[in-house]
């Protein structure tokens, strides 16, 4: 019922998704083309077999039955050229917060791995190579995401020639790729639909075979109707708009894309053969090698992203300071690990229950952030913040634009002011608004006079925050005002802070 009306050898089909420990659904489906009595090689299908992603997911693998059921695959498709069975799954690395080059080495030492795992089996490497289907997540910077795939079919094509393959077709990588969730936010979530515009851009000047745009609200509902159809038109539009299918390899002879995928491509290189000459990808992985090298690069993104050294649109930088999180927005959403492989549930362990090492911990890097403000969300809580605008009109307004950027990435509400004239006045209204926050906001050289009497107008009844970092601050502090806030602040956990103070609980 399911291929019922379609035209098996003009349709590609893809079972991605729902065949990776379903052998049976392979077999069926060959039987079911076979009663078709059609041309065996004018189907093309993609199932995704990919017994490494157990492990890369469960840390579980069944080593040497998971190998021999892969090469039983390989055989029933030898008569079907167009049929593409094993699955390298590169998202997996880059959910968890791998870079561009820990993606690119690690897929090809799991691309190397299935080729000496099956030739050991009696199966040749060129028949091998031409079953692979090796998937990617599109990430958000835009040259390196093109360079990444340019450099991916380079080097694969190299991994198979050393195998002793010299077929071009064998050489070929055939590349999925999706616009990646580990960027995608649950807080102003159509900012996602930008960074999938992006992506898509990305994937398809760098010439991927199949591309797939998530859904703008995928990270924290089942998409819908409008979400879905965004998704499509992503596509459409780069296509049939930007005609983007008319041009073959544009980024070919750019300065800047060539030496940029050449740099990345002599980088994970290097990363494969130390891997490679280290035992491969299996030996490397039990023994955690993979695991800390992706976590050395994860914690490096998640500090850059607290530091905000790192821009979140929407979650820490640029926040709609009006926006509340929907219900359906819960705190099982914002810290779940995300499904990898274009929707996939991450895989149970399989039966052989041999845990062989620790898994990857796909993520979002927006999590952090959006547990933060989803706590002040459901706190039953309005704290706001008040910014004490006065002195130099220039430097008050950069620094409350600054501050209620700050303090609005924690769900805070921000009363902001043009300008008081006076220190009694600013202070007066701070008071009367009910603010929990009041963020003295001017020059540096105007603190040292001002800020103490701002503390003694308020008398306690509210948090002084100083924007800025000033000269005079060991004075401050030793006039009891021990709160500031700049550029070089660890934005997440300073706003932690505040949130103790608020009386707000993590979630």
């Amino acid at each position: 019922l399911l291929l019922k009306g379609i035209d098996l050898t003009v349709v590609p089909v893809s079972f991605c998704g729902c065949s990776i420990q379903n052998v049976e659904l392979l077999t069926g489906f060959l039987t079911y083309v076979d009663s078709l009595g059609v041309d065996k090689e004018a189907v093309n299908a993609i199932f995704d077999f990919n017994p490494l992603m157990t492990l890369n997911t469960t840390g579980y693998f069944c080593e040497e039955s998971s190998f021999v059921k892969l090469a039983e695959c390989v055989k029933a498709t030898q008569e079907y050229k167009n049929i593409r069975v094993i699955t390298i799954d590169a998202t997996t690395f880059n959910g968890a917060g791998a870079s561009s080059t820990q993606e690119l080495a690690f897929a090809l030492s799991e691309g190397s791995e299935y080729i000496s795992r099956l030739t050991d089996l009696g199966l040749s490497a060129k028949d091998v190579a031409k079953k692979m289907l090796f998937v990617f997540s599109v990430g958000s910077s835009y040259f390196m995401e093109i360079a990444k795939f340019r450099a991916a079919r380079m080097l694969w094509a190299n991994v198979v020639e050393a195998y002793g393959v010299d077929s071009n077709c064998a050489q070929k990588m055939k590349i999925f790729a999706y616009t990646g969730e580990w960027n995608q936010t649950v807080y102003d979530s159509y900012v996602n639909m930008l960074r999938a515009t992006t992506q898509a851009m990305s994937a398809a000047l760098a010439g991927v075979d199949y591309l797939e745009v998530v859904p703008f609200d995928f990270a924290y509902q089942v998409p819908g109707e409008f979400s879905n159809r965004i998704a499509r038109n992503v596509q459409s539009i780069l296509k049939e708009e930007s005609n983007f299918n008319k041009v073959v390899d544009p980024a070919a002879g750019s300065y800047y894309v060539e030496n940029l995928t050449n740099s990345l491509a002599e980088a994970a290189w290097k990363l494969f053969t130390d891997v490679e000459s280290a035992g491969g990808y299996v030996a490397k992985f039990k023994e955690g090698f993979i695991q800390s090298e992706i976590q050395a690069v994860s914690d490096k993104k998640d500090k850059n992203i607290a530091t905000r050294r790192e821009t979140l649109l929407g979650t820490n930088q640029y926040p709609n300071f009006l926006e509340v999180a929907d219900e359906v927005i819960t705190k099982e959403i914002v810290s779940r690990e995300i499904p990898t492989l274009m929707g996939m549930k991450l895989e149970e362990p399989c039966c052989c229950d041999k845990k062989m090492a620790e898994p990857l911990r796909p993520y979002r890097g927006s999590q952090a952030f959006e547990t933060l403000r989803l706590a002040t969300d459901r706190s039953g809580k309005e704290p706001k913040a008040f910014m004490l605008t006065f002195g130099n009109l220039a430097m008050c307004r950069a620094r409350a634009q600054f501050s209620s950027n700050f303090f609005a990435v924690a769900g805070i509400r921000i009363i902001d002011n043009n300008r008081f004239d006076t220190i009694e006045e600013g202070a007066k209204a701070a008071l009367e608004s009910g603010a929990e926050i009041v963020v003295a906001c001017s020059s540096d050289d105007e603190y040292a006079e001002a800020v103490p009497r701002i503390a003694k107008l308020l008398g306690g009844k509210a948090i002084l925050v100083v924007a800025g970092d000033p000269a005079c601050k060991e004075e401050l502090i030793a006039a009891g005002i021990n709160n500031f806030i700049h550029v070089r602040s660890n934005v997440l956990e300073t706003l932690k802070e505040y949130q103790k103070m608020l009386g707000i609980s993590e979630l």
